[in-house]
Order: structure tokens, then sequence, then C-alpha cells
């Protein structure tokens, strides 16, 4: 597994995108799991504020002698742990210290349901801290008789109403009414008549109301009516999985976008390879920054620009020395000539034949060699070249009538068939057909057919004799420069080997391709061109 992540990229990229993808997995958990919490810690203290707020205003308002006494006996009625505390006793960070100061209430869990309350009293001197070890049904009846008689401190209708709204808080709905609290049986309200607390439950709602006959008040009933408080709901799971699902695809959007981004430019680069690899030696990659991929890129065009100055060094050496031969050569064939014409002796003017014969063959591998040099160098400095609509059938006729005085023995036809038109160059496919059906002619016993065909995509030229054929193990050498075989198609029977590469050349330079099989119908081989439909001139 080392290994194959060693050697691939891409491999490395997606396992390091996985991962990343994972950890943002499970830092969605957590951020989630947080969120979740300080939900839960701000219902605490919207739930633990009202009764905090009635404790504090009315400690504050007691004489100092007597605060303690209250606490205590408060305590024991609210069953909860009550004591007053210097702010400067307490080890509080800046944020504590900033919220007790804005009159907020700090929850912090004490076991595994119980808590510790702190609020700053109104005066600011000192802080009340209440302990409770769970929340009972004898604390929510004390809290209830305790805001009830807070509120009758005062007498006034208007006086309580101000008094509830100060310690009214979000979680908790506080309300004094004229009118007996709806949805009571008779026996709930007989004990509200009594004076007891009647807690309601809410199943429907997760919540429960406390209610309360203010004392004092039976010559002009006024109702107390606490809640409803609603239970803390966490977020629903399938919430959880929604954004969970939603942030996910967000990162895998954005992931795939730089993927995506890097995937097509390496896409651009093994195109560009593609095209080298097809001869286009002038293909070079466009460098968009100064990342990896563009000094990728970099080095790939000097990697180009290199090759191309070799191919083209190597071209113009071949060239160049076919040039030069051609020099010796014709004073060669001036000097056998000249020697053919000063004597009559048979002998001697056999010898001169097959020298002229020598010098004639060497002057056509001369030929062959700078067709090949000139389709290389042009290869390779990226020239274009013009394309017109060539008419197939009428070039395979020029051919043939080429080629026909120079083998009378072998027949050469054109089978029938339709009109078959081609956008290509006239006098390089022109050039690859001849050397095919030279080739034919080379080794056939005594037929050469050349037949055409038009498919949608592409136009198709096959050339097939009746001689011995090629080997199936050699029919991928025969396209290699100077390539010889070891049966019938060898250097005896004619040929420099280059022909078949030139054909090699000009179809890929066409874009097109050749290829070589057995001919069903003459028993020998078929050398089949390939030439794809364009439009338009090439470049």
């Amino acid at each position: 597994m080392r290994r194959t992540l060693a050697d691939s990229t891409f491999l490395r990229v997606y396992v390091l995108l996985a991962l990343a993808l994972l950890l943002t997995f499970g830092l969605a958990l957590l951020g989630l799991a947080m969120v979740d919490q300080v939900r839960r810690e701000h219902y605490r203290e919207q739930l633990v504020d009202p009764p905090m707020r009635v404790l504090t205003a009315w400690v504050d308002a007691l004489p100092e002698a007597g605060r303690q006494a209250w606490l205590a006996s408060r305590a024991e009625q609210l069953d909860m742990t009550l004591r007053l505390v210097s702010v400067d006793d307490l080890s509080l960070n800046y944020f504590s210290r900033s919220r007790l100061e804005r009159g907020r209430v700090l929850v912090m869990p004490r076991g595994e349901h119980g808590w510790r309350l702190q609020r700053l009293l109104p005066s600011g001197e000192q802080l009340l801290e209440v302990d409770l070890a769970s929340l009972s049904e004898q604390q929510l009846r004390g809290l209830t008789e305790l805001l009830a008689e807070w509120l009758i401190r005062v007498p006034d209708d208007g006086a309580q109403q101000a008094r509830l709204a100060r310690v009214t808080g979000e979680g908790i709905p506080l309300q004094l009414s004229d009118a007996p609290p709806e949805g009571l049986d008779a026996r709930q309200l007989a004990r509200l008549a009594e004076g007891e607390v009647v807690i309601r439950l809410l199943p429907g709602r997760w919540s429960m109301a406390m209610y309360r006959l203010l004392p004092g008040s039976e010559a002009q009933p006024r109702w107390l009516a606490i809640g409803p408080v609603k239970a803390f709901e966490p977020l629903p799971v399938s919430l959880l999985l929604l954004l969970l699902v939603l942030l996910l695809g967000v990162l895998a959007a954005i992931i795939y976008l730089i993927v995506r981004g890097v995937e097509a430019r390496m896409a651009r680069l093994e195109l560009a390879a593609t095209r080298i690899a097809g001869g286009r030696l002038d293909t070079r990659v466009k460098v968009e920054s100064g990342d990896f991929l563009g000094r990728l890129g970099m080095a790939f065009n000097g990697m180009a620009t290199q090759v191309q100055s070799l191919l083209r060094a190597q071209q113009d050496m071949i060239r160049a020395v076919s040039h030069e031969l051609r020099t010796p050569v014709a004073r060669i064939r001036f000097a056998v000539q000249m020697v053919e014409d000063m004597t009559d002796d048979p002998a001697i003017r056999r010898q001169l034949e097959g020298v002229d014969g020598d010098i004639t063959e060497l002057d056509e591998l001369i030929d062959e060699i700078l067709t090949y040099a000139r389709l290389g160098s042009e290869t390779a400095n990226g020239a274009e070249f013009e394309t017109s609509l060539v008419d197939c059938r009428a070039m395979a006729e020029r051919v043939i009538e080429a080629l026909r005085p120079l083998h009378r023995d072998i027949h050469i036809a054109l089978d029938e068939g339709p009109e078959v038109e081609v956008q290509a160059e006239p006098r390089y496919l022109q050039r690859a057909l001849q050397n095919l059906v030279a080739n034919a002619c080379r080794h056939a016993h005594g037929r050469v057919v050349i037949r055409l065909q038009s498919e949608p995509r592409l136009v198709r030229l096959d050339v097939e004799d009746d001689g011995p054929g090629i080997p199936e193990a050699a029919r991928s050498e025969v396209f290699k420069p100077f390539a010889r075989l070891d049966d019938s198609r060898a250097r005896r029977s004619g040929g420099y080997g280059l022909g078949l590469s030139i054909v090699q050349k000009v179809m890929a330079w066409h874009g097109g391709s050749v290829m070589v099989d057995a001919s069903v119908a003459l028993g020998g081989a078929r050398f089949t061109l390939l030439l794809p439909r364009r439009n338009a001139t090439r470049a």
C-alpha cells in the first residue's frame, strides 16, 4: 500500500482528501455537539434566571444582620444551599466576571444532576451562590411560594405587575391574572383556593406549569401562573444528519472543483504528450502558474523543445548528406556513360550496364532518404500543409498508369465502386498510395487490387496482392526504416526499406493510420490506409 501511494500522485491526493473529509466530519460532529451544549447551557440559564433574580433582589433588600438567617430558612424551604460570597474570594476568569457584571447567572454543573448557581446582588458588593443536588417537586413548589410571597410584599396591583416584569425571563413566562387558570379540573381549582401550589404537566408539549393563588387576595382573587416551562429538546437526529450531509456535500463539491482543476491541467499535459507522440513536435503546454504543475509544464516544454531540436538536427544532417551524395553519383554516372561510349566490347558494356543500374538504384535510394528526411523535418518543425479535396479514384488511376509500364507482368486493377473524396494533401497522399502499390507489385505473383471504401467518419484505401504475405509476428516491423524480412519480402525482391516508413509518416501527418493484415480475396498481404474525414484545412 505504501508503495502504491508513493507511485501514484493522484491516489495520494485522493487519500489525503478522504482523510481531510473524515477529519472534517469529526470536526462537524464535535461542532454540533458543542452547539448542543451551548443550547443546553443557555436553556439552564434561562430556567434559573427568574428565581435567582427574586432571591438576589430579596436578599439585597434585607439588612446585613438578617441576611444569613433568611438564607438559612429559605434553604430549608427550597432544599437548596444558599450563601453569600465575596466576589474577591472566587477565582473567576474574565468572561465569568463580565457575565456577572452584566447581571447574568453563572450555571455550573455539579455531579450528575446538580448545579451551582451564582449571581451578583443588585448592589454589586456580594454574590449569591446556590447549590442544588437536583430539581425536585419540593423545589418547584418552594420557588413558586417564594415568588408569590415576594409579589405580595407590594399590595398595589400595578406595582406587582412591574415587579413581576423585572424578573420575567425568556425561558419562563410569568403572569398575574384575575381569572383562574384554564385547563384545571375542579379538584385542582379547589386546591388552588386552599392556597396550595398546583403543578400541571403538559405531556403533549413536554412542559409543565405551576399555579398559585396570591396570599391575601381572597376578596379580589389573583392567580400567579409560572410557565409553561418547556423541557430541553436536543437537536433532532434527522436535523443533525441533514446538516452533516449538507456540510459534507459542500465540502465534497469544493474538493471536486479543486481536483477537477488539477485533473484538467493534467489532461492538457496528457493531450500535449499524445500530440507529440503523434509527430506534432511543435506542441507546447500552456504554463498558467508557478506551482508544481506549472513547473512540470515548463519541464515538459523544455523536453519537447530539446527533442524537436535533436530531431531537426538529425533530419538536417540526413538531408545534407543525401544532397551531397547526388554530386558524386552524377559524376560516376557521367564517367560510366563516357566509358560506355568509348568501348564496343560486349562484356565491358554489360558490366557498365550493371554499374549504371546500381547508380540508378542509389539515386532512387537518395530520393527516398530525402523524402523521409523532409517529412521528418516538417514534422519536427511543426510545418503546416495545405489540403484540398482529393478524388481518390482518379488518384488511384494515376498511380496505376505510372506503375503499369514498370511491372508489365503484374495485373494492377482498381476495384469498382462509388466516387470517394477526402480532404488531404494531394501530393503526399498519392506518394503514400504509390509506395504501397509499388511494394505490392514487387512481391505479387500476378495480381494487385486497389479497393476504395467511403465510411461516415473515414475513407479506407486497401492495396492487396497475391504474394506470399507477411508473417503476423513481422507486421509491426515492416514500417520501421530499412526494415528487412527473412522471407520473399526481403532486400533481393527490391525496395530500400523506406517506402512503408514514408507511408506511415504521411498518414500520421494527416491524422490517419496505416496497417497490414492478410488479404482474404487474394491470399497475400493487404495494406490499408485510414484517413479521417475533415471539412477544413488542417493546421
